[in-house]
């Protein structure tokens, strides 16, 4: 399964991976899409047609009031954690360009009734799978975008220094743990009590991966300062308030 945005919407990529794998992507409403041809009889003359006539294009469905639309929930939608509903219509077409072969695909025209947001396309190679299943599987690129991007960003996933490919495969691997390791710790320490200091100002309803770093970072060095107290310590000239306070500026420190 191959998942991109509309920059991998090409007809050269999808005739490259077709045979080994599927392609989800955005497709432009004006896409060229096409028909079956028409059977051929004993009496069709001429070389096999690619294509049959030529399909309304998507931003025309949009405008026809004819189109029958069908409403779906669809999860994790732009944000929306308990569900959004869309409607869709769908189809099987022919997409063409001059100079490459037909490719068989099955778009998906999307519409937010709420109308927040602009009608998007999308489109998969494999003609078997539902409408529905089209859009969960593209939703799904948006969580490993912002896993990289998180990686990248603060624990220096793609930047390391090593000099060879055998270092950089040892590593990436381990980093890419390193972040589900300490997003299970933070999910962890939200469960077991309040809500974790986090790294802004204002109140947050959910909490980033830098605010996740900050909140095990205090697990751990809070715990490894008590740990190595000794039994019968001296009086604290600094108040405790004070020095919690210089731990979570350390522990979010960017």
């Amino acid at each position: 399964m191959f998942i991109g945005d509309s920059s991998f919407a090409v007809h050269e990529l999808a005739h490259a991976i077709v045979r080994r794998a599927t392609l989800i992507s955005r497709l432009r409403l004006d896409a060229n899409l096409f028909a079956q041809p028409a059977g051929r009889t004993a009496r069709t003359m001429g070389r096999p047609a690619q294509k049959g006539r030529a399909l309304p294009k998507l931003k025309t469905l949009l405008a026809n009031p004819a189109t029958r639309w069908t409403s779906i929930l669809v999860s994790a939608w732009y944000g929306h954690l308990n569900g959004k509903t869309l409607e869709i219509t769908s189809d099987i077409a022919l997409w063409y360009r001059p100079g490459t072969p037909v490719l068989p695909v099955r778009w998906v025209l999307v519409r937010d009734p709420d109308g927040k947001r602009g009608p998007q396309a999308f489109f998969s190679t494999d003609i078997t799978l539902e409408p529905a299943e089209i859009i969960a599987l593209y939703v799904r690129r948006w969580q490993i975008e912002v896993t990289f991007a998180e990686t990248r960003a603060h624990l220096g996933v793609e930047t390391q220094r090593q000099w060879t490919d055998k270092a950089i495969a040892r590593t990436t691997p381990a980093l890419l743990g390193l972040y589900s390791l300490i997003s299970l710790w933070a999910c962890d320490l939200l469960a077991t009590k309040s809500t974790p200091y986090s790294a802004a100002w204002y109140r947050k309803t959910s909490l980033t991966f830098s605010d996740a770093i900050g909140a095990v970072r205090l697990q751990l060095w809070v715990g490894d300062i008590n740990q190595h107290s000794p039994p019968h310590p001296e009086p604290h000239y600094i108040p405790t308030t004070r020095l919690k306070r210089m731990a979570q500026a350390l522990c979010f420190a960017t």
